[in-house]
């Protein structure tokens, strides 16, 4: 009798719990939607947050906002995030470097696995590497044939230590067997002025920062750090088609919650963002700024954040990586 009174305790509990975790979805969103942005405004985490936000409107019938957040390599963002309210109103807009990256280089007040929670991968960012249309070489292969004969001298540039772009460069000299001459600077604007202006040879960057100036003809490409080739670059060989194996280095943006956001409002969320990114004109929009749209799920996510965490880690570690 008292395990029959028990079970049906129990039983009386999961519904009760059920139906708060029903009501917590059927109540969000009950005031604005923020997605913190670790970068200022007009930037290209800028502009899938704001594409993102824009068709979100309309998937939650509530308004969704932007908020530009930058400082410390993302981690300032990170910060305000990983503190703010857990319910489902408060998201951070990411790149791999502020949760996966800049961990392993300071010392910042989260914790990604603990202090946030999975929403969705949300676009792949193809790291491209590009040199000047005057450039003697046309592939990543003659770049390193090049660099074989002049050893730790040829400049090459980055937008700042620790940097994805960085990371990229570390990992082709690995595969290759060369040493460049790293030149970090503070952002892809005053490497790429450098570049086109002859102060240095060659630079990795996101492919929505280099495809105008590629299609221009401004900038020629030499190889995708990335384990496909992009769309919007189908003729760039990736540096693995070239022989350089384990060289991926997407910077990828991810959507992400505080930890203890509820688990209904979660999935809501994540169906959300899903059906956002899957509608055909933010799809359009993206793969022509050179984005790859690419949701996932919640637990996909989580173990890509696992997995990034550890892997970038090792590299830092090993190249003995300092933030300037």
């Amino acid at each position: 009798m008292q395990r029959l009174r028990l079970a049906n305790i129990t039983a009386v509990l999961g519904l009760i719990v059920c139906s708060c975790l029903a009501a917590a979805a059927e109540e969000f969103p009950n005031r604005t939607v923020r997605i913190v942005v670790a970068f200022p405004a007009g930037g290209p985490t800028d502009f899938v947050a704001r594409l993102i936000a824009d068709k979100l409107k309309g998937q939650l019938a509530h308004n969704v906002i932007v908020e530009n957040k930058p400082g410390a390599n993302g981690a300032i963002g990170a910060e305000y995030v990983a503190r703010g309210e857990a319910d489902g109103h408060l998201l951070f807009l990411t790149t791999v470097g502020a949760v996966a990256i800049t961990p392993h280089l300071t010392k910042p007040n989260y914790d990604t696995l603990r202090d946030f929670a999975p929403v969705t991968l949300v676009v792949r960012n193809t790291t491209i590497l590009v040199v000047k249309p005057d450039a003697p070489v046309n592939s990543a292969k003659d770049l390193a044939a090049v660099a074989k004969e002049k050893p730790g001298a040829i400049p090459f540039a980055s937008t700042g230590s620790g940097s994805m772009p960085h990371l990229a460069l570390e990992l082709f000299q690995s595969a290759a067997g060369v040493k460049f001459l790293h030149v970090p600077y503070r952002g892809a604007a005053p490497a790429l002025t450098d570049l086109l202006g002859g102060q240095v040879e060659a630079l990795f960057a996101d492919a929505p920062v280099l495809l105008a100036q590629i299609k221009g003809g401004k900038l020629k490409p030499l190889g995708a750090a990335s384990a496909t080739r992009n769309a919007a670059l189908p003729a760039v060989s990736t540096l693995a088609e070239q022989g350089f194996a384990d060289t991926s280095a997407d910077n990828w943006y991810g959507l992400l919650a505080p930890a203890k956001a509820p688990a209904a409002v979660m999935a809501r969320l994540h169906d959300a963002v899903v059906a956002a990114l899957d509608a055909a004109d933010v799809r359009e929009k993206l793969v022509q700024s050179g984005a790859i749209p690419s949701p996932t799920s919640t637990a996909e996510f989580g173990k890509l954040l696992a997995d990034e965490l550890a892997r970038w880690g090792r590299v830092v570690r090993e190249k003995n990586i300092r933030e300037e």
